[in-house]
């Protein structure tokens, strides 16, 4: 799969000063390990769904490395990330703290009242660009940011996150239509393809096969990956300048913990202080301490 190589970081455009200072793509000045950016994603997702209201746990695990690779190594400054599958909510959380955008500790209060980490995102956090979560929404307003980076003849790059439940909305297909249609280059979807949805199976519900063939039938180049192979996902997530990339990632819904893994009911989970000991050593961290 022939991909262009990962553009360099550019310096500030002094013409977009507000959209600079407030993109979701702000990284920290010392480079990243993504292996270790999905693992803390992981630990911090098995923390929140120990809280008393509990976490969509099960889609936060299985896409921390498609988090890990978009964040350590993709989104330049400028650039656009839209977590069209909301719900994985704790997954951005884990990450925003680890670039400096969130402090560890208000992780702690995940969902509770006075804390601002509702369970979908809100364009309030720093970072966050949309308010997402209604599903079926997250690859229109990033088509949106691509047409009109396309008509300033700019070079930023918009990624999404979908569900692969949420693809079962037509105002996907509407978006992924629109795409095709204007070749939009430097606009990525990855499509978190772990096969269970709140209500089972995803090809029980609605199928959705042959993903590939359909993204490509609306003018997508599309690219199949294995979604918990970073150095994979850091080659299928390159932009293209000739038009709209969908990368389906195939991953496993609760990944790292075992008792998560796999299982329509690690969707929403509220975990309890034994389950949570548990899932922390399944991932390889002490039982003790908070989430920092």
């Amino acid at each position: 799969m022939a991909v262009p190589t990962t553009s360099p970081p550019r310096p500030p455009d002094p013409a977009h000063p507000a959209v600079e200072a407030d993109h979701s793509a702000a990284v920290p000045t010392t480079p990243l390990d993504p292996a270790q950016m999905a693992r803390r994603i992981r630990e911090d997702a098995v923390r929140m769904a120990g809280g008393p209201e509990g976490a969509h746990v099960g889609g936060s695990l299985s896409c921390a490395d498609l988090m890990a690779v978009l964040h350590a190594q993709l989104l330049r400054p400028g650039d656009s990330f839209v977590l069209s599958k909301g719900h994985a909510a704790p997954a951005l959380y884990s990450v925003l703290v680890q670039l400096g955008r969130l402090p560890a500790e208000e992780l702690d209060g995940y969902t509770r009242p006075g804390s601002r980490l509702f369970g979908h995102p809100s364009h309030d956090l720093p970072g966050v660009e949309f308010a997402t979560g209604s599903l079926g929404h997250g690859l229109g307003l990033s088509v949106g940011l691509a047409i009109a980076e396309q008509l300033r003849g700019g070079d930023r790059h918009v990624y999404t996150v979908l569900g692969d439940g949420e693809l079962q909305e037509g105002s996907v297909w509407e978006a992924a239509l629109l795409a095709g249609h204007r070749k939009l280059p430097g606009l990525v979807a990855a499509v978190d393809r772990n096969g269970l949805q709140i209500t089972g199976g995803t090809e029980g519900c609605v199928g959705l096969e042959p993903l590939d063939a359909k993204f490509a039938a609306f003018g997508w180049e599309a690219r199949i990956v294995d979604g918990h192979d970073l150095s994979a996902l850091h080659e299928a997530l390159q932009p293209s300048p000739a038009g709209p990339v969908a990368v389906i990632a195939r991953t496993v819904k609760g990944r790292g913990v075992p008792f998560l893994e796999g299982r329509v009911a690690g969707h929403y989970a509220k975990l309890k202080p034994d389950l949570v000991r548990r899932g922390l050593a399944a991932l390889g961290q002490p039982v003790a301490g908070g989430t920092s």
